[in-house]
């Protein structure tokens, strides 16, 4: 039994664009991003980034691109971050001064002062994120793509990852194509969004246009500790 995981699909992002491509689970999102970062190869259609089709033209298209996947590392568990950060100065042929100065500057831009000679199996789930994110970015790729980043972080290390991809788009014009089911990341972080359901696109365009004709309400769950009675304490 075969299954479609994408339907024919058309869209175009430009450089210096932050999207959010989003949609319900099973919709097409990973699958979506693995084939344009050149994991995955299509049965059929045809993609280009930067120019390259990606899953024939992976190793140069990986000199230009960077992923952050939320659920996955790059970086090696038992080993300081800064190991993994000279193992991918290697990887990508990076002349060893200009990575260690890279390094420097996004150590002090994203706050890693003391993370980078701690094993990564001792940060925090923020600060492993906040250096995976300087990881990916140590050879200045032109596009980011990013699939859940936030998950599982706590509101201020939601908010500040946030923050940092915000900016990496806004002031050194790195272009970012997200997936997120947290429709905070999509907020504050993207200008368009691209709704896929059931492999289709069926949404493009404008984060306001999405929040004013689609996302009238939201729905809020409370846990309490003990049934309400209708009560007002005294």
């Amino acid at each position: 039994m075969e299954a479609v995981a994408l339907h024919p699909t058309t869209f175009h992002v430009n450089a210096g664009e932050s999207v959010a491509f989003i949609g319900p689970n099973g919709a097409g999102k990973s699958t979506t991003i693995k084939i344009l970062t050149g994991i995955l190869h299509p049965t059929a259609g045809m993609a280009t980034v930067l120019g390259h089709v990606p899953w024939l033209d992976r190793d140069a298209l990986s000199r230009e691109i960077a992923t952050v996947f939320g659920q996955k590392s790059q970086l090696w568990y038992h080993l300081p971050a800064r190991d993994s950060f000279t193992l991918l100065t290697r990887i990508h042929d990076l002349d060893a001064d200009l990575a260690r100065r890279r390094a420097g500057a996004l150590c002090e831009r994203f706050g890693l002062d003391g993370l980078l000679d701690r094993p990564v199996r001792t940060l925090s789930l923020g600060e492993r994120m906040r250096c995976e994110v300087a990881a990916a970015l140590l050879h200045s790729p032109r596009i980011l793509f990013l699939d859940e980043p936030t998950i599982g972080l706590d509101v201020i290390a939601r908010q500040e990852l946030r923050s940092i991809i915000r900016e990496l788009n806004q002031r050194d014009g790195v272009t970012v194509f997200l997936t997120s089911h947290d429709a905070g990341d999509v907020e504050r972080v993207c200008d368009r969004a691209i709704v896929i359901h059931t492999g289709r696109v069926v949404f493009d365009g404008s984060i306001e246009t999405l929040r004013r004709d689609f996302v009238r309400r939201k729905t809020i769950s409370l846990e309490l500790s003990s049934p309400f009675t209708g009560e007002r304490p005294i």
